[in-house]
């Protein structure tokens, strides 16, 4: 807690914001004004540390990390940083003595649309814990205007609306005009006094805008910088005058499309060059302003590694290598060979996906096009590794005239690294293993993790409460301490109490879903969740062909002892990725005949609520009951959801793959419901053509649900309309829903079982808990810290 601050101290404080930032009296004011006056007066107490911070760095020289990532998922700020400085429950407090409800106010602040899924909420985790343990480090990111979309559902199907997060004042950032750098697009390269020089077609200016990420208990701060994009020159006058107003305004245009969205749609060249634009945008704005902070200090560039670490967080920043030799060489006259040196011991590389297509491939004409002076140096790069380590034909970063960004960043890094055991394991055998061969140190692991923080303490207040009363407070720094709980899971009392959390969340969520879908359920039943972006490989589908099989069990035998479930499902699709929103709209059918059926009643319901965000899942992980992870194994890199589930006590249903294996590895095989093929049954699976048709032969539960399907059970409007579906399961599954399908259903067999026995449930339950202490982001960030960023802590 911030020395000094009291009840009181703090009311004076969120009064004084309401008077003279917000300009309101409090009989006038609304809830989005009390908030505001709550965030600024909340804001006011990391000003003090992140101050501290950034002195202490300065002062003693510190080497500085530098994350680059074009997604930071970090939620709502207010509640995480007054838990964070120890002021929630005084906040709570002053608010509430004010006459305002503490919950609606929190629920009133807009969840930041930075990102996607769990590359960004990873991002988010890490820059938590890097000041959680005194890492002087920047976050650079891009100031999305309107972020991924805001999802809704429309006869089932998705329809994607611009997010609105920025429609009022951000109360979390400090604008920073005087920190603003000129990015450049396109245009040609022109030699100069035997020096290639880049002369850009188009300009765009980036401007800084900071949010300080203030750490456990208040002891260190750093800095997310977002960068917005402003024109280099407002607007045409002359044009304006004539009349052209279109015309006049495109410099302003083009600059405010840059970070308009997330993820534009790249199904067009239009699309892939502003997706592309967006990559260098940020990463030259940061390059520049980590030169510009190295420079102010120091002289000698080849001495860079010792004061700087850059993370590429995925291929997106992937240019950083050619940029930053290209500012070193360019602007700063250092040689190519030494900048290439300076280059690779700067650079790492996080990767995070097995899928081929995931790794960003530019055409050699769009990337020339956009970045002609890149593709030099990038085609130079190339043929200084073939000729420094002799490699095989088809290996480089420049084939078939594309511009491979993964060969790219695995190339200019010093050390690249997978997210869990199994995955950094497959980026060596599977994924580079001719350039792991050439460099077999370069790859290393660093498992994935989650900040307690925000994962437990502040979204599972009833848990937490629990921890903290059983084996005293400090765990939310030290998270191994968990292993302290297991003792008591053995004892009746503490599985009643933790029973008891569970419900208390589950009670909320059902008055959650009944506000927001309609859809009435019972806290009673297993909440059985899985929420996740969607895709083929994590297999929403073989989900909801389970629920479907078990819908029809239970009709064809509503007597029999069911154990109630309700589905829950959260996610969005990519506005082009039209199998998955195929999936999506399944789902919604389904949820729509399961819900409506008086046979089934109580005993099943499917919940699909739009919009899946961080703030939805603080809602839905502390109360589900089961974490559904059935990815098909050897494609989810690691996943952070089975980790926010496990630490709030729901076991996992799920494959080898990701770290679920060390997951299950750290809970127990006892305590973990395993089922389907591993990765190298699943290669040798795919070598049967016919391997679906086989596995669909030999199950009736799934012929019956392909069968229903097919009949337009749940499309009367359309019956046709899920064929492309079931041709697909049945002809090209590649992602092997069928071949999984009976072993899953047999594994949910196995879940019912464990649910009628409470006793075995909640020891299970409380075991997840007990054994997630590994899975801390405070874990993951050391281990960067020292095999990767060769830096240590300030604290």
């Amino acid at each position: 807690m911030p020395p000094g601050a009291t009840v009181d101290s703090l009311r004076a404080e969120v009064l004084r914001h309401l008077s003279f930032t917000i300009a309101k009296d409090p009989g006038h004011a609304s809830l989005h004004d009390w908030r505001m006056a709550l965030s600024y007066a909340i804001r006011d107490h990391i000003v003090t540390p992140w101050y501290a911070s950034t002195r202490r760095t300065w002062d003693e020289d510190r080497k500085r990390v530098y994350y680059l990532s074009m997604e930071y998922l970090i939620g709502r700020v207010l509640e995480d940083a007054a838990i964070n400085l120890g002021l929630r429950d005084m906040a709570r407090e002053v608010i509430e003595g004010l006459g305002v409800d503490f919950n609606a106010l929190v629920e009133d602040e807009p969840d930041a649309a930075l990102g996607n899924g769990g590359l960004g909420r990873l991002a988010a985790c890490f820059m938590e814990s890097m000041a959680t343990l005194g890492c002087p480090a920047y976050g650079y990111g891009l100031r999305y205007e309107h972020g991924l979309f805001r999802q809704r559902f429309e006869g089932g199907r998705q329809v994607e609306t611009p997010e609105d997060w920025l429609v009022t004042t951000n109360p979390w950032e400090f604008d920073r005009p005087e920190s603003a750098y000129t990015v450049g697009f396109k245009g040609h390269v022109e030699s100069r006094d035997g020096r290639d020089v880049w002369v850009p077609g188009e300009t765009v200016t980036a401007s800084a805008h900071d949010t300080p990420v203030v750490g456990w208990q208040g002891r260190w701060a750093n800095t997310l910088r977002l960068w917005s994009a402003k024109p280099t020159t407002l607007f045409d006058l002359e044009r304006f005058n004539r009349g052209d107003y279109a015309a006049a305004t495109e410099p302003e245009q083009l600059a405010r499309t840059i970070c308009r969205v997330l993820y534009p749609d790249d199904t067009t060249y239009a699309g892939k060059e502003l997706r592309l634009k967006q990559e260098f945008f940020l990463t030259s704005a940061a390059l520049q302003d980590i030169l510009r902070r190295y420079c102010y200090t120091h002289k000698d560039l080849g001495r860079l590694p010792e004061r700087v670490a850059i993370q590429m967080n995925d291929t997106h920043p992937a240019i950083a290598g050619p940029e930053l030799i290209r500012l070193l060489t360019d602007k700063h006259g250092v040689d190519f060979d030494a900048a290439m040196d300076v280059a690779r011991k700067v650079l790492g590389f996080t990767n995070h996906t097995l899928l081929p297509e995931a790794l960003e491939r530019w055409s050699t004409y769009l990337f020339g096009n956009v970045l002609p002076r890149h593709m030099q140096i990038i085609e130079r790069i190339d043929s200084w590794h073939r000729r420094t380590y002799p490699r095989p034909h088809f290996v480089g970063i420049v084939k078939h005239h594309e511009v491979r960004m993964g060969e790219l960043a695995f190339i200019m890094s010093h050390k690249v690294n997978g997210v869990s055991a199994l995955h950094s394991k497959l980026v060596k055998s599977s994924l580079f293993p001719e350039l792991s061969a050439l460099h077999p140190d370069r790859v290393v692991n660093q498992t994935n993790g989650v900040t307690p923080r925000r994962w437990l303490n502040l979204c599972n207040r009833p848990l937490a409460g629990l921890i903290t009363e059983t084996i005293g407070d400090g765990w939310q720094a030290d998270l191994d301490r968990l292993h302290e709980l297991e003792p008591h899971v053995e004892e009746a009392g503490f599985r009643d109490a933790f029973a008891a959390a569970k419900r208390a969340n589950k009670v909320a969520l059902t008055g959650w879903i009944k506000d927001r879908t309609g859809v009435v359920v019972s806290p009673d039943a297993l909440f059985d969740v899985q929420v996740k972006r969607i895709h083929e490989y994590k297999r929403q589908l073989m989900n909801v062909l389970q629920t479907i099989a078990h819908w029809h069990a239970i009709r064809q035998d509503p007597q029999a002892d069911w154990v109630p479930r309700v589905k829950i499902f959260g996610g969005k699709s990519a506005p082009g990725y039209f199998v998955a929103k195929e999936i999506i709209h399944l789902i919604n059918d389904t949820a729509r005949v399961i819900n409506a059926d008086p046979v089934v009643g109580d005993r099943l319901k499917v919940v699909y609520p739009a919009n899946y965000n961080v703030s939805m899942a603080e809602k839905l992980i502390p109360a589900a009951d089961l974490s559904e992870q059935i990815s098909t194994a050897g494609k989810e890199a690691s996943g952070t959801g089975n980790m926010k589930f496990m630490m709030n006590g729901a076991p996992t249903i799920g494959t080898l793959d990701g770290a679920n294996v060390e997951i299950r590895e750290q809970v127990g095989a006892e305590n973990f419901f395993l089922f389907g093929m591993t990765t190298e049954q699943v290669a040798e699976r795919r070598k049967d053509p016919d391997h679906a048709r086989h596995a669909i032969e030999a199950s009736q539960p799934l012929q019956d649900v392909l069968q229903m399907l097919a009949e337009g059970r749940f499309s009367p409007d359309h019956p046709d309309r899920y064929h492309g579906v079931v041709d697909r399961v049945w002809h090209h599954d590649y992602f092997l829903v069928a071949s999984d399908f009976a072993a899953y259903h047999a594994a949910q067999a196995e879940v019912d079982a464990a649910y009628r026995d409470p006793a075995r449930w909640w020891r299970m339950a409380a075991f997840n808990t007990a054994r997630s202490g590994f899975f801390s982001s405070d874990r993951t960030i050391r281990g960067y810290m020292q095999e990767i960023w060769s830096t240590e802590s300030a604290l």
